[in-house]
């Protein structure tokens, strides 16, 4: 019986200590487990930004400090129409005065300029100046400011060009770089080949020489390749992001979605949304404005006043006279004045002249607007359509050269070519890649600088 109960207390205790065990051993797992969401933010915060062309110009176009000084400039030009506005309706004023002057024994004053030894004004005064060059002034800054709107609309342009031109150089620098790392495999490969050859009898040692020189050329190129991937990729993030070390992937390529469009319909665009000359032609209108309002600095100006108030001896709406009756002391008055320049030292002479040099230099920046105009419009079409030619061209070239790298390998490996022909093939492979990247870029660049002018990418 004791044998029995001492082998039921030891299946007890082996019963206990794995039970212990499993429930330590599922402690640990689930104090180990990561919640499935937690697992996927991390995923979602480990992964780089996926950065679109449009994406970036909205972003640049946020962080841009030429950008915001410009519409700043634009907002201070539409605030400086509203106060130019303002000088040309009535302005509404309230005073208030006390003036005490010393007696001298009876109700009247001491100094005969008050009207008694406690004077109160309380009035309201309506005053309006009736002035053309205040009015031709005002005209003036309100296309000032339509012209500002214009030149923070120049900005904005200008950021697109920048951000297309920094995104298509950092497309083919990635390109680049994996053209370098391919014709890099490429030379080890010819280099294999040759060792091989070497050892076999079939190839000179200067062959193995030649093949060696390829791969560290291909490596030093790699690594400028490298460099040059990383100095865009940081300008780029300069322009659309607030910290240059942000991971980011690039999604489009702007040669591939960028299309040309014809030309009679980009001179349309163009002819109806080239900022530059609308600002040009509205600063000429203005010059013309502020000549008139110098010009009409020779005329008199006529301004009005109407007060309401009180200007008593007491501050209260009546007064009661000596005798017992009563006056109101609340009234009003009006005046009107007539300021004509007689003599201004030469002035407003001056002012006119300074006007019509001002008016000049418009006139003329308005010319070389619509010069500049048509001619870039012409360039930039024309850079985009030949960069799009050249793009076609050396994709085919491209193709034509790897194929010609392939045979020639072959016929290398069959003993019909030489490895300075090998080499050769090579360098035209990564020359022909190197320049259909360059044409992308040129073509990119061109189809920005063309929407500056019709305003549509």
């Amino acid at each position: 019986m004791s044998y029995r109960n001492a082998a039921s207390a030891i299946c007890l205790c082996v019963t206990c200590l794995l039970a212990g065990s499993a429930c330590k051993g599922q402690s640990v797992n689930s104090s180990q487990r990561i919640p499935a969401q937690t697992l996927s933010s991390q995923t979602a915060t480990s992964l780089p930004l996926r950065i679109t062309l449009a994406d970036a110009i909205h972003r640049a176009k946020v962080l841009s400090p030429v950008l915001e000084t410009a519409e700043a400039n634009a907002r201070i030009a539409a605030e400086n129409a509203v106060q130019a506005r303002a000088a040309n309706l009535p302005n509404v004023l309230g005073n208030a005065q006390y003036l005490y002057t010393q007696g001298n024994g009876t109700l009247a004053s001491r100094f005969i300029a008050n009207n008694g030894v406690h004077e109160y004004v309380a009035q309201t005064n309506v005053h309006q100046n009736i002035s053309p060059p205040l009015f031709l002034t005002y005209r003036s800054d309100a296309i000032l400011a339509a012209a500002a709107r214009d030149k923070a609309e120049i900005a904005s342009r200008g950021v697109v060009v920048a951000v297309v031109q920094a995104y298509a150089t950092l497309v083919a620098a990635n390109e680049k770089v994996k053209s370098a790392v391919g014709t890099l495999k490429a030379a080890q490969q010819f280099l294999s080949i040759t060792q091989k050859r070497q050892k076999n009898g079939d190839a000179a040692r200067a062959d193995v020489v030649k093949a060696q020189i390829q791969v560290d050329d291909n490596q030093v190129n790699l690594q400028d390749m490298q460099l040059a991937q990383q100095q865009a990729r940081i300008a780029l993030a300069l322009l659309i992001f607030r910290h240059a070390n942000r991971d980011y992937v690039l999604v489009d390529d702007p040669a591939r979605i960028l299309k040309l469009p014809a030309f009679v319909k980009a001179q349309q665009e163009a002819a109806a949304n080239d900022p530059q000359v609308d600002a040009a032609v509205k600063t000429e209108k203005a010059a013309h404005k502020a000549l008139d309002a110098a010009r009409f600095g020779y005329l008199p100006t006529l301004s009005f006043d109407y007060y309401f108030g009180i200007d008593a001896n007491a501050l209260a709406m009546q007064t009661t006279q000596p005798d017992g009756s009563r006056i109101q002391n609340l009234g009003y008055s009006a005046s009107a004045s007539l300021s004509v320049p007689l003599f201004t030292w030469g002035a407003t002479h001056s002012k006119v002249k300074v006007a019509e040099y001002q008016r000049q230099q418009a006139k003329t920046a308005l010319a070389y607007a619509r010069r500049l105009h048509t001619g870039d419009l012409e360039l930039y079409y024309q850079q985009a359509k030949v960069a799009g030619q050249q793009m076609q061209i050396r994709t085919q070239s491209t193709a034509d050269a790897i194929e010609s790298r392939k045979l020639t390998l072959m016929r290398y490996k069959a003993g019909l070519a030489t490895a300075l022909e090998v080499v050769n093939a090579e360098s035209t492979v990564q020359l022909e890649r190197d320049a259909l990247y360059t044409a992308q870029v040129q073509y990119a660049t061109a189809l920005a600088n063309l929407a500056t002018l019709t305003g549509n990418l």
